[in-house]
């Protein structure tokens, strides 16, 4: 059974997607052709690789259909999920950029018109379309695509020397849900030990807190007043850190507290490809 604002929640998903869907395609407008060939902090991947990528899932959520390509055993893609994702890459190499921007901007508004005429109410439920068989529910895959979309559209940034795009509502999206695996990367990731507690302070983001409990399992509590260890970073270290990108430029990430234990946690917050 649905919870009562499972409808509204999921809207507020899909809404954040299609404006994420236009930044992207916005940027990706102002690339001149050269551009498409810069490589990314995504490994094995240049800027038309990336906007492949993202009009593949697209199409598929769009239309239900797979597609399917050889695409070998390329050195940077390790898992069954990276391999699928290396299908669009290469059913694209050569279709042109406008080929590509296009086919993102008609899948995308298709998806959209579907999306707003038969809403989901169910955030526990099976989506009618997934991508690569994920067994996602309408929750995981529409709180999925806005993180997917803007974590491209800043690879994209990087690549080319475009920074902007930190303040939009996928950015915020984004660096909020992140910003929750902290507990995980805390206690699992790091292996702090029972008590130990982390603050996660985000330009334009409230503070967040984990603490390890007694399980070995990092949860979610209130910001304690003097925490084992608070880690503050600016919008984009963080994506760059927790999206498995790149290092924060130096100087942009300050500890308080345990300076050993928070370098631990800046190399491992990554939990994203």
């Amino acid at each position: 059974m649905s919870a009562p604002d499972d409808r509204d929640l999921l809207a507020g998903y899909a809404e954040t997607w299609w404006q994420a869907i236009d930044d992207f395609t916005a940027l990706l407008e102002d690339l001149d052709e050269a551009e498409w060939a810069t490589p990314t902090d995504l490994a094995g991947w240049d800027v038309r690789a990336v906007a492949a990528h993202v009009a593949h899932l697209e199409q598929v959520l769009a239309t239900g259909v797979e597609e399917h390509a050889e695409v070998g055993e390329p050195a940077h893609a390790t898992g069954l999920m990276n391999l699928y994702t290396e299908i669009g890459v290469v059913n694209r190499r050569d279709a042109s950029p406008d080929a590509i921007i296009n086919e993102i901007r008609s899948a995308a508004t298709a998806r959209r018109t579907a999306l707003l005429a038969d809403p989901p109410s169910d955030a526990s439920a099976t989506p009618d379309r997934v991508f690569g068989g994920v067994p996602w529910s309408w929750g995981t895959l529409l709180r999925n695509r806005p993180l997917d979309v803007w974590m491209h559209e800043q690879d994209v940034r990087r690549a080319t020397g475009r920074p902007g795009g930190l303040d939009s509502a996928a950015a915020q999206h984004t660096i909020e849900y992140l910003a929750e695996s902290m507990g995980y990367v805390l206690a699992k990731k790091v292996g702090a030990p029972a008590g130990t507690t982390l603050v996660l302070h985000v330009e334009g983001c409230e503070p967040v807190a984990h603490a390890v409990g007694d399980d070995g399992r990092g949860r979610p509590v209130a910001p304690p007043a003097t925490p084992t260890v608070a880690l503050h970073l600016d919008r984009d270290s963080f994506a760059r850190l927790a999206g498995g990108r790149c290092d924060a430029e130096p100087g942009a990430v300050r500890v308080e507290g345990d300076q050993e234990l928070g370098a631990r946690v800046v190399a491992s917050m990554a939990t994203t490809p």
